[in-house]
């Protein structure tokens, strides 16, 4: 399976692919996507767009996986954080391709095996699973890997146990 993970952001937006299977990944490439803060929104979230809609063409991911924004007292950084999401939803969506959204604090779980893991927890982590020589930087990046590892591990898992109790 081929996962796009997409940490959003309007200044950095992260994104990283990865190859893979519960247990086992291996990277295929990662990036930021860098808005200037003095362009206007709709420029910026176009420069989002266009950015998802290449590397979903470059690298034709089977699922994206989107950070869930969280609540903080930021309400000017959650709105960003959201529309940014919403870019790639939208991107992912328009190709029929299936989107989940993980937490924070899930996606942190699922890499160090904390939900209260820092950032560089998180990123030495994604060095060590993907067996990188360094650690991807901007921590963006890093986050948007972990987002795909994440996915890997626990989103078809948490597919195939939801159909399992859903009745048809």
């Amino acid at each position: 399976m081929r996962v796009l993970g997409v940490d959003p952001g309007l200044t950095r937006c992260g994104l990283g692919v990865v190859d893979g299977a519960p247990g086992r990944a291996v990277l295929v490439e990662y990036g930021v996507v860098t808005t200037p803060a003095t362009d206007d929104l709709g420029r910026r979230l176009v420069a989002l767009e266009v950015a998802v809609e290449d590397w979903l063409d470059r690298h034709r991911p089977d699922a994206v996986a989107v950070e869930r924004v969280f609540a903080q007292s930021n309400v000017r950084t959650v709105m960003g954080t959201a529309q940014a999401g919403a870019v790639a939803i939208v991107c992912a969506a328009r190709r029929g391709l299936p989107v989940a959204l993980h937490t924070p604090s899930e996606v942190k779980a699922a890499v160090t095996g904390s939900g209260r893991a820092d950032k560089a927890q998180v990123g030495l982590m994604v060095t060590r699973l993907l067996r990188l020589t360094e650690t991807p930087k901007p921590a963006d990046a890093a986050d948007a890997l972990a987002l795909a590892l994440c996915h890997l591990w626990r989103g078809p898992v948490q597919a195939r146990l939801a159909a399992a109790v859903m009745p048809r």
